[in-house]
């Protein structure tokens, strides 16, 4: 009888690995790249859909805290797999200040180890991983953060930076 092994967990990061490059289009279309912040903090943060209740709480907690964020010398990116569109209506819904990055083949989302299997009510699901990152002015990554809460995330990474 054949053995069954399990799908293989996704790749996770850890502090001192090399953040994976990505391009990606925003809420407009126009390509985002890692690249182009360079030498600046960044938090990279993933979530599964624009506009769900969750997302929208967490989003809106970035918003609210980019002022201090942005004093402390952090930009931040979030990624989802909603197409472009998706995204341009849940900025202006939402008023967002910061970019939303486009990925439905999920290729990004699957090298920061940001989509596989999770735990949903108590049943085990493929999907996005609620996930967050820091990556540092080398391009490392500083903080990871899998399965975080929507609800009051954003106060415990800024706790978590001393920001």
């Amino acid at each position: 009888m054949a053995e069954v092994t399990p799908p293989a967990e996704a790749q996770r990061l850890s502090v001192g690995d090399r953040a994976p490059a990505f391009t990606l289009p925003d809420a407009n279309g126009n390509p985002v790249s890692l690249s182009d912040y360079a030498g600046q903090k960044v938090i990279v943060y993933f979530y599964p859909a624009a506009s769900t209740p969750g997302c929208t709480k967490q989003a809106c907690d970035f918003r609210d805290n980019l002022a201090e964020l942005d004093d402390a010398g952090l930009t931040v990116l979030g990624i989802s797999p909603d197409k472009p569109a998706k995204l341009a209506k849940f900025v202006e819904a939402e008023g967002l200040t910061f970019p939303l990055l486009s990925d439905p083949e999920k290729k990004v989302l699957t090298e920061w180890g940001a989509f596989g299997e999770k735990k949903m009510y108590g049943k085990t699901v493929t999907g996005v991983i609620r996930s967050t990152f820091l990556v540092d002015t080398d391009g490392t990554i500083a903080l990871a953060q899998y399965n975080v809460r929507a609800t009051g995330h954003v106060a415990k990474l800024r706790r978590d930076l001393s920001v």
